[in-house]
């Protein structure tokens, strides 16, 4: 798997091993990952959230307080709590987002599964999810998780990324590439 040489994805990949041992040895992976999943809702579905973890314009204190805030409000303890808790802390909820995709892609990799992340134009209905599941099941051998984004500007399809491999049928690069051939063209 082609790893990312930027310092925020090493950041990332160090807390989340980190994480997923001690969630290892507490036998809470799938809490702790449910939990970071709640968290990711929560940071998907609030500028302000956004906000407060990319700034660096708030204190660390300012950011442990809020975090601390938010983790138990939404019932988010144990493991994953006290590690957004300690994240804060350290000043590093910048790479929160990375964290949690690299928590998930290693607890996958446990598992046995592969991670795959799929941008979608618009929701998937759980028949679809199942659908594509089995496509890329078919394709990598082995059980695949995936974890949905929805993004309108792709007009329709799909861009699944899986390990180093992409596969884009999004209807936005079908008509980028038409446009380049039509320049190219005339």
């Amino acid at each position: 798997m082609a790893q990312s040489t930027s310092p925020i994805s090493g950041v990332a990949e160090r807390y989340a091993s980190s994480l997923f041992e001690l969630a290892l040895q507490s036998n809470a992976v799938a809490a702790v990952e449910a939990d970071l999943k709640k968290f990711e809702t929560l940071l998907d579905g609030s500028a302000d959230l956004q906000r407060l973890i990319k700034s660096p314009v708030f204190s660390a204190d300012d950011q442990a307080k809020a975090i601390a805030a938010i983790a138990d409000k939404a019932k988010i303890r144990g493991l994953a709590g006290n590690f957004l808790r300690v994240v804060a802390r350290n000043r590093r909820l910048f790479a929160v987002p990375g964290m949690i995709q690299a928590f998930r892609r290693i607890a996958a990799a446990h598992r046995g599964e592969v991670a795959a992340d799929v941008t979608s134009a618009h929701a998937l209905s759980a028949a679809q999810e199942t659908e594509l599941k089995a496509a890329l099941k078919s394709v990598a051998g082995k059980d695949v998780t995936i974890a949905v984004t929805v993004d309108p500007s792709l007009l329709g399809g799909l861009v699944v990324k899986m390990g180093s491999r992409q596969i884009d049928t999004s209807l936005k690069t079908k008509l980028n590439s038409l446009k380049l051939a039509l320049k190219e063209v005339g």
